[in-house]
């Protein structure tokens, strides 16, 4: 292989887009590393660190582009830069562009004197702050996709917002629905009644996308970055997007989305959200169900139960999922393990998701093993090996450094199965599946090989496989969530219309499960 580098001075581009571009280029035939990149000191050696090392990084600066590739031959290279610059003509995506042509605006300024309301920033963090600052003075909400920005400068920002009765998403905000726009990492709703706010990306887009399979509709889905609910911010944004959700006529329902949040900030938004007469869902995954009954909301323990209780109230009757080819099935033909496949392997690309499936696990099969567990006692040592039962966030930082996020670059993840069914202990694999703007442009064609490969590995050794995936999504999203699902139940996959049910369905497909007494 052959290093080759192409540098585009001063040529920003969002994160979302260069993760995608790097994915597309990774899959070309005689092509191996690639990354699109900004040439900021951390990015510049992430490259050299993944062997993308050549003498023309010495001379890149923070704000060109680089676009590096490992490459077998000259032609190959050419190839995969002429692609990189079809890509980013295109915004990125490569997808159906915009009917009409964009007007670059070199400012944020610029951008609102010509109207504009929300920047959407998604630099690095290191200058993701300023950018905001920018924003925020010039009378513009923000959506603050970029991460790695210190606490001290978020609760800033918030305070500046809070003053300006402006709204501060994130950062490290992954998803929101502005008046029907999708932004980030984001699915294709309709809109309606109910309005989302919430602390995860994914838990958003899971809510957000059931709303829509079960009929009801989206009003905004208001992201607040990860951060917010803790002490040191306050909930400042949530707080601020629930009385802006109050406030909306076009918002009838409002769900909350979190982890449970800091004590005392968690008494100031039930007393907040206990102030309205619109029924208030509230989906903290893990906190005390009777503690937000007391408060006057609706408990919910899971995303889906969160959107269903919310399209009920919208709808006036108990909805049932549709657009799935058989995803209200709760059980399916226990499948004939061997005796040594006894533990449940979870590779997730949704971080809410993975929590979600760790609490749910908890009580059917006792403790289990984590990158990001929910206790130190089941922490991996080493997170590149599973170890009994266990779930793997690979959207953790630890995964992520020197390549795109798993929703978007399959690969590592499909090392990964492929791994766990050569592990004769490994009775089930668990699987998530985003669909949406800004994910992979065909996941379950990214993923089909991995789980057809390691099924074919446990039929080899005289065992069976089985793999259960949830698939989250709507009939609106660029993949179209029934074309997904056919495909992955063609291969053999069990598919499921939720996290939770598959997350259920899965611990079922576990033998002679542990019980959790015993397991503590």
């Amino acid at each position: 292989m052959k290093t080759m580098v192409e540098t585009r001075r001063d040529s920003y581009h969002d994160s979302v887009s260069l993760m995608n571009i790097s994915s597309r280029l990774s899959g070309r035939e005689g092509i191996g590393e690639a990354a699109a990149v900004m040439g900021t000191p951390q990015n510049i050696q992430i490259l050299r660190d993944s062997g993308l090392d050549t003498p023309e990084l010495e001379e890149v600066g923070p704000n060109d582009l680089v676009i590096a590739v490992a490459a077998e031959s000259d032609e190959a290279g050419a190839e995969a830069f002429e692609l990189a610059g079809e890509l980013l003509a295109s915004g990125g995506g490569g997808g159906e562009g915009d009917e009409e042509p964009r007007r670059q605006l070199n400012t944020t300024h610029q951008a609102a004197a010509e109207g504009a309301n929300l920047a959407l920033i998604s630099t690095p963090g290191k200058f993701a702050a300023a950018e905001a600052l920018k924003a925020l003075g010039s009378g513009m909400h923000v959506h603050m996709f970029s991460d790695n920005v210190p606490l001290e400068r978020e609760v800033e920002l918030k305070e500046l917002a809070e003053e300006r009765g402006l709204l501060m998403m994130g950062p490290d905000c992954g998803t929101a629905i502005i008046n029907g726009v999708p932004l980030a990492f984001a699915n294709s709703v309709r809109r309606g009644n109910v309005g989302v706010i919430a602390a995860s990306g994914t838990g958003c887009q899971e809510v957000t996308s059931l709303l829509h399979r079960l009929g009801s509709g989206v009003s905004q889905a208001i992201g607040t970055g990860g951060r917010d609910l803790s002490s040191a911010v306050g909930g400042r944004t949530t707080k601020a997007a629930l009385r802006a959700l109050i406030g909306d006529e076009e918002t009838g329902i409002i769900v909350l989305v979190s982890k449970p949040p800091a004590r005392e900030v968690a008494a100031e938004i039930f007393e907040l959200a206990g102030r309205t007469d619109k029924p208030v869902v509230c989906c903290f995954l893990g906190a005390d169900p009777e503690e937000i009954r007391r408060s006057g909301l609706r408990a919910a323990p899971t995303l889906e139960d969160a959107a269903r209780q919310a399209a009920e109230l919208d709808l006036g009757e108990a909805p049932s999922l549709a657009g799935g080819e058989g995803g209200e099935k709760e059980s399916v033909p226990a499948p004939e393990l061997g005796d040594g496949q006894r533990y449940l392997r979870g590779l997730y690309s949704g971080g809410t998701f993975c929590h979600e499936a760790l609490l749910l696990l908890h009580d059917s099969l006792g403790g289990v093993y984590s990158n990001t567990p929910l206790d130190e006692e089941h922490r991996l040592p080493d997170a590149g090996e599973s170890l009994e039962h266990s779930c793997i966030d690979l959207g953790e930082d630890e995964f992520t450094r020197d390549r795109p996020h798993p929703m978007i670059d399959f690969r590592l993840r499909n090392e990964r199965i492929v791994r766990e069914a050569e592990d004769p202990e490994t009775a089930v694999i668990l699987l998530d599946l985003v669909l949406g703007y800004g994910a992979n442009e065909d996941p379950a064609g990214a993923i089909l090989p991995a789980i057809t490969r390691a099924r074919e590995i446990a039929e080899e050794a005289g065992r069976s496989l089985p793999v259960v995936v949830s698939v989250c999504g709507t009939d609106q999203d660029p993949q179209h969530i029934e074309s997904q699902e056919r495909r992955l139940r063609q291969a053999g996959a069990f598919v499921t219309s939720s996290n939770a049910r598959a997350v259920r369905l899965a611990s079922a497909l576990v033998p002679a499960r542990q019980k959790v007494e015993e397991s503590r």
